[in-house]
């Protein structure tokens, strides 16, 4: 009787998809701008600390040592009464920096440790740091003692 059932020729995929969403081309950038935006304020917080300059230490710390070395350190003294030693031998300021450079010549370790009395104002010591910078002494520690507060300890 004529009642059948009417298929479509050739290419039954062809609307298949048209009741779903297609395919997505598009990249979603928002997770790409939430990462890009915590990066950034990492690098923000931590630039700051990335450009100080020398790591120093007051007399008197609860700082622990530093490892030992083959080498004994070359160390510079200042004393209270104001005098300037290279490890033991006493040094005209003027004569500081091309004795230090004849001695560091025939040293593996460029590292110097400066030894300053705590009665010896900051600013001696810190002219006495630019002075060695400018010498081209790059990796200068200062040197503490360990039976001290640390900081912030309160002290009444």
């Amino acid at each position: 009787m004529g009642g059948g059932v009417a298929q479509k020729s050739g290419g039954g995929r062809r609307g298949r998809r048209r009741g779903k969403s297609a395919a997505m081309s598009e990249i979603n950038v928002t997770p790409f701008v939430d990462v890009m935006l915590v990066l950034m304020i990492i690098f923000m917080v931590a630039a700051p600390m990335l450009t100080v300059g020398v790591p120093i230490e007051l007399p008197k710390t609860a700082a622990t040592a530093l490892p030992t070395e083959q080498e004994e350190p070359l160390t510079i003294t200042m004393t209270a009464a104001g005098l300037l030693m290279i490890q033991t031998q006493e040094v005209a300021e003027g004569e500081l920096i091309p004795k230090l450079q004849a001695v560091a010549a025939e040293r593996t370790s460029d590292k110097i440790f400066l030894r300053a009395d705590g009665s010896i104002p900051y600013a001696r010591v810190a002219q006495v740091m630019g002075a060695l910078n400018a010498g081209g002494f790059r990796n200068i520690g200062l040197v503490t003692d360990t039976d001290g507060p640390s900081f912030g300890a309160s002290g009444g």
